[in-house]
C-alpha cells in the first residue's frame, strides 16, 4: 500500500482540532513535500523525519513523498507533526500495518536520532482524543501530564522505534494512569499569616477575599506589609478541585516546555509593572495565554498598581467581568479562560506617605489627583474590596508576631466556600446579578440600609451588586442563612478607602 492516514491534533487556543496526516508514495524522482498550510517549523520536519527514520533502523523510501495535513485551511505550527508524519511514511511503505493506526492519535517532535521530544498542548489534545474514543501516543514527558485524565487512554514513548514496535504489536507501550501524578509536587509551601504583625483589618479583608473569591486593592505607605499580605493569600486558599486542576494544567501545557509549572496549588502570578498589555492578557500572531489566563483559578497580584501603564490596566476590565479573554488576530482567534482573583497594592500618593503617622507627605493635591487618576473609575468599580493598610506603631513592630496561622484561616475559608458550593455550585464572586438577587436573601432592615448607602454615596449598579456579594460572603463566614444589616454595613466599609 502506498497511502496511509495518521490522526493527530492541532492547537487553536484551548481547542485541539483533528488533523489527518495523509502520506502518499509515488514513482518518480525522490522528493519530499508537505502541503496543507504548514508553518516554517512544520516544513522543516522533512529533514528531521528523514534522519529519524534512518537512524531508527528503518528504510526511508526513495520515492516521491507527499504529505497532506488536512483540513488545508487550518494553520499547522510547531514540531508536533513530526511523529505522525514519520509513522505515515512508514505505514505507506509497508513497514507498519496501516489498519493499526485507526484507533490511535499521535503527536511529538522528533530528534535526528529518533528520540521523541516534548511538545505543547498535550492535555488539550489528549482530552480531545478521549472524546473521539481514540488512544493517544505522546512523548513520555508529556504523557505523564495527562495522568489527570483518568478516562483518557494515553501511551508515552521515548523513541520512534518504540512507537513502531507498539503499532506492530511487538512490544507494547505502558499506559499512563493516575499513579504517575507523584512525578509532580503536590504542594508548595507558602509564607504563613502568623508572620504578619498587627493589620487586623487587612487580615480580615484578605480572609473575606479568599472566602468569596473577591478582588482586593490595598492602599498604604511603603513598608506597611501590603506585598507581605498578598504573598500569604495562596496559603489560606483551599486546594484546587479535580476539574480546576485539569483546567489549570491545560493552560500550563500550552507554554513552551521549559516554562511549564505543574503543581497542585492555586497559581500565583506577580508580573512586573513594566509588563505589556499582550503579556498580561495574551496575544501574538499565534495567540498564547497571558498572565491573566495563567492565573486562572488563582491569584494575579499587581504590586505598585499606578505604575502600570493605564492602557495595560484597562485591558483587565472585560476579563474581570466575563472570566475569559477573546484574542482576535487577522489569521487566528483564540479564547482562554481567565477566572482570576485580582489582588493589587498601591501607595496613597507619589511619595507614599500621605496619612503616615510620622513622616509628612510632600505631594501637592494636584500630584495626588494625577497619581490616583492613573487607575480609572471603571476599573476601581470592578474591584470588590478597597482597604487602607496604615503604618504600624513602633510598639507593634517590636513585638513578636503572634497572629493566627494560615492553616486555621484556611479551615474557615474552606468551610465558607463549602457553604457556597452547596447552595449555588460556585463561589460568590462568580454569581451573576440575577443569581445574586435570588440567593442574597437580604433582610428588610439591610435593604433599607443599602438603599440609603446607594443614594448617599452615589454608587453604581455594579458597586451595588459587588457590595451584595461581599455581604453574602460575610454571612457565609458567620454561618448565617440571611444577609443582615451588619453584613451590609461592613461590606460598604470595605469599599470606601479611596
Amino acid at each position: 500500500m502506498s497511502w496511509a492516514v495518521v490522526y493527530s491534533r492541532a492547537l487553536a487556543g484551548m481547542a485541539a482540532p483533528l488533523v489527518e496526516v495523509e502520506a502518499h508514495l509515488a514513482n518518480g524522482l525522490p522528493a519530499f513535500s508537505i502541503v496543507g498550510l504548514p508553518d516554517t517549523e512544520v516544513k522543516e520536519s522533512r529533514d528531521r523525519v528523514r534522519a529519524a527514520i534512518i537512524q531508527s533502523g528503518f528504510d526511508f523510501p526513495a520515492k516521491k513523498i507527499t504529505v497532506n495535513l488536512a483540513p488545508a485551511d487550518l494553520p499547522k505550527e510547531s514540531g508536533r507533526f513530526d511523529l505522525p508524519i514519520a509513522i505515515g511514511i512508514l505505514a505507506a511503505s509497508g513497514q507498519i500495518d496501516p489498519s493499526a493506526l485507526q484507533t490511535y492519535e499521535l503527536a511529538g517532535e522528533l530528534g535526528l536520532s529518533g528520540q521523541i521530544r516534548p511538545i505543547r498542548g498535550a492535555i488539550a489534545m489528549a482530552e480531545a482524543a478521549r472524546q473521539a474514543q481514540r488512544a493517544f501516543i505522546l512523548p513520555q514527558d508529556n504523557a505523564f501530564q495527562t495522568a489527570l485524565l483518568p478516562e483518557a487512554q494515553v501511551f508515552g514513548a521515548d523513541t520512534l522505534a518504540a512507537v513502531v514496535a507498539h503499532l506492530n504489536y511487538e512490544q507494547p507501550l505502558k499506559a499512563i494512569n493516575t499513579e504517575h501524578l507523584h512525578q509532580y509536587p503536590t504542594e508548595i509551601s507558602y509564607p504563613d499569616m502568623a508572620d504578619v504583625c498587627g493589620q487586623q483589618t487587612a487580615r480580615l479583608a484578605l480572609e473575606i477575599a479568599a472566602a468569596g473569591g473577591h478582588s482586593l486593592l490595598m492602599s498604604g505607605p511603603p513598608g506597611t506589609g501590603k506585598s507581605m499580605l498578598a504573598q500569604r493569600l495562596p496559603g489560606i486558599l483551599p486546594p484546587l478541585t479535580a476539574t480546576e486542576l485539569v483546567s489549570v494544567w491545560s493552560l500550563q501545557s500550552l507554554l513552551p516546555h521549559g516554562q511549564q509549572q505543574y503543581q497542585q496549588n492555586r497559581p500565583f502570578r506577580s508580573p512586573h509593572h513594566s509588563t505589556s498589555a499582550v503579556a498580561l492578557v495574551g496575544g501574538g500572531s499565534d495567540p498564547r495565554p497571558g498572565e491573566i489566563s495563567l492565573a486562572h483559578h488563582g491569584i494575579l497580584f499587581l504590586d505598585e498598581l499606578p505604575e502600570f501603564d493605564r492602557k495595560v490596566l484597562e485591558v483587565l476590565r472585560e476579563p474581570l467581568e466575563s472570566g475569559e479573554i477573546h484574542i482576535s488576530r487577522a489569521a487566528r482567534q483564540a479564547t482562554y479562560p481567565a477566572k482570576f482573583q485580582l489582588i493589587a497594592a498601591m501607595n496613597p500618593c507619589p511619595c507614599g506617605y500621605l496619612g503616615h503617622s510620622v513622616r509628612a507627605c510632600r505631594c501637592t493635591p494636584e500630584a495626588i489627583v494625577r497619581y490616583r487618576n492613573k487607575i480609572s473609575g471603571p476599573l476601581l468599580d470592578r474591584i470588590d474590596l478597597i482597604i487602607e493598610v496604615p503604618s504600624l506603631p513602633a510598639s507593634d513592630l517590636i513585638q513578636q508576631a503572634d497572629g493566627e496561622s494560615s492553616c486555621s484561616i484556611r479551615e474557615r475559608v474552606s468551610t465558607a466556600r463549602a457553604r457556597q458550593y452547596q447552595r449555588q455550585g460556585k463561589i460568590n464572586a462568580q454569581l451573576s446579578n440575577r443569581e445574586l438577587d435570588n440567593i442574597a436573601r437580604i433582610s428588610r432592615e439591610a435593604k433599607q440600609t443599602l438603599a440609603g448607602a446607594i443614594e448617599k454615596l452615589s454608587l453604581s449598579a455594579r458597586s451595588f451588586h459587588r457590595i451584595l456579594r461581599i455581604a453574602r460572603t460575610l454571612a457565609d463566614m458567620d454561618d448565617n442563612h440571611d444577609v443582615g444589616n451588619g453584613h451590609i454595613l461592613r461590606a460598604i466599609s470595605f469599599r470606601r478607602a479611596l
